[in-house]
């Protein structure tokens, strides 16, 4: 077997234990074209042809992964009653940590098996057995690609949550990806103790207060994200999307992911078109299963 491809990982909730589960196909290849090691993907089958197309030689499935409590929005409501309209920052940068220390994760699961790029990134946020914490999981593929570029060369490991499709255009004109991004705000609704109640003193119409709090996380969060491309020296970001959060006790949580990416010689396909078979489509990559979010946007730049 050289390979398998369409690896999933699953916790599974016993009476008193968890389970583990990874499930994958194994494959074989004739030709003589596959790399001397047995790789495992998360990709599938026309997802891999897509990336190998566009450079990226599968090395491993990775993972990366970090347990936290939301009982600071939900257990202590009463310390929020105090709170102005606006940006807690304190918790924006709680988030904005954790949030990234997934991804740091899936980063270092793939220097321990010689990749430089981990492509097809989802993110999922899972509740962990009713205890009241959550797991922010994160999986892709390990890849290898021959980035001859020096910028590249000083990213180390890229890392992306395009879809193959989306990886294989981008090459196609010349794009590489280099990171991705991740910007995370916390608001605060101030006195009203939570979105709910702020609906009861009106009827219909526009919340302007509420409308004027959301832009003002969207902008916030969206910077950061600017912010993180720029320091890298990306010529854009791609794919970005936007999600908001009723985190409980008066507190949103706006968050923002996207894939930072740059014009390069590196960057190209090694035929000039995609195969029938691989069916242009969206996809997600960000699932939140743990809870659901009011009002969840969703954009795609």
């Amino acid at each position: 077997m050289h390979g398998a491809t369409g690896m999933s990982s699953e916790l599974i909730f016993h009476a008193g234990n968890v389970e583990f589960l990874s499930v994958a196909s194994g494959l074989y290849r004739q030709d003589g074209q596959m790399p001397p090691w047995a790789f495992t993907t998360s990709a599938d089958a026309q997802e891999l042809w897509c990336q190998e197309d566009a450079g990226y030689a599968p090395v491993a499935f990775a993972m990366g992964n970090v347990a936290y409590s939301i009982g600071v929005g939900r257990g202590i409501t009463g310390a929020f009653k105090q709170l102005q309209k606006g940006e807690v920052k304190q918790y924006s940068d709680i988030f904005t940590h954790t949030r990234n220390l997934a991804l740091q994760r899936i980063v270092g699961e793939a220097q321990s098996v010689g990749a430089n790029a981990v492509v097809g990134i989802k993110t999922s946020i899972l509740p962990f057995g009713g205890t009241g914490v959550q797991e922010m999981l994160m999986v892709g593929t390990a890849a290898h690609h021959d980035m001859s570029d020096a910028h590249f060369a000083r990213m180390g490991v890229t890392t992306s949550d395009l879809t193959a499709e989306e990886t294989w255009n981008l090459a196609k004109i010349g794009y590489s990806p280099l990171m991705l991004v991740l910007g995370t705000s916390v608001y605060s609704l101030g006195f009203v103790g939570g979105l709910m109640a702020s609906f009861k003193n009106y009827v219909k119409g526009e919340i302007s207060e509420l409308t004027d709090l959301i832009y003002a996380a969207r902008e916030e969060s969206l910077g950061k994200v600017r912010a993180q491309a720029s320091n890298i020296g990306a010529d854009d970001v791609v794919g970005v999307k936007t999600y908001i959060y009723d985190l409980g006790g008066g507190l949103i949580e706006f968050l923002a992911i996207g894939t930072a990416v740059k014009k390069t010689d590196s960057a190209k396909t090694k035929t000039d078109m995609l195969p029938a078979q691989a069916i242009i489509r969206d996809k997600d990559t960000f699932f939140n299963a743990a809870e659901s979010s009011y009002g969840v946007s969703l954009t795609r730049e």
